[in-house]
């Protein structure tokens, strides 16, 4: 009995005052930790458009290295036809060449009506194959503007992708 006395005893000399500052106390606490769930929370969604920002630009960087790919191939096509072409230029030429001076050294008549015979056709198909590398060149031209065009997107993202990174590199500190 003397302790339950003793108890009732030292809480009524407690003074409210002190069960305040213990309430006080535990409530600052509290709210410092709401607001840290708060902030984490909001980083964390922020974490999560970054890590998404960073996937689309890097299924985009995928996407414009496969058109980049895409438009070395076609230069690379157009240039090896235009040597293909240019190779056959050069050999027609040098037929007819070949044509024109046996024409002028054959003796025999028959000889010389062949080669006359022949020369309007090798003429015809030197003059077609100088088209084929006009529009050769210009197909070459063509695909090496589109090349450093996609090349150009391509060097955008990745500038986009490097901002990114270092945003979030500096965000983490």
């Amino acid at each position: 009995m003397h302790r339950s006395c003793f108890l009732v005893l030292s809480l009524l000399l407690t003074s409210p005052a002190d069960f305040g500052q213990t309430s006080s106390t535990d409530s600052q606490t509290l709210q410092a930790l709401l607001a840290e769930v708060r902030q984490l929370r909001q980083d964390l969604r922020a974490t999560a458009v970054a890590a998404q920002r960073a996937q689309i630009l890097l299924y985009r960087l995928q996407g414009q290295e496969a058109a980049v790919a895409r438009a070395q191939r076609r230069v690379d096509e157009a240039r090896s036809a235009l040597s293909q072409t240019r190779a056959e230029v050069k050999l027609i030429a040098s037929t007819i060449k070949n044509t024109e001076d046996k024409e002028s050294s054959a003796l025999n008549p028959a000889e010389r009506k062949r080669y006359e015979d022949l020369l309007p056709k090798f003429k015809a198909e030197l003059e077609s194959q100088e088209n084929s590398e006009q529009q050769l060149q210009a197909r070459e031209s063509e695909a090496e503007q589109d090349l450093r065009a996609e090349q150009a997107k391509l060097n955008a993202l990745q500038d986009q992708l490097d901002r990114l990174d270092k945003s979030l590199e500096t965000s983490s500190h």
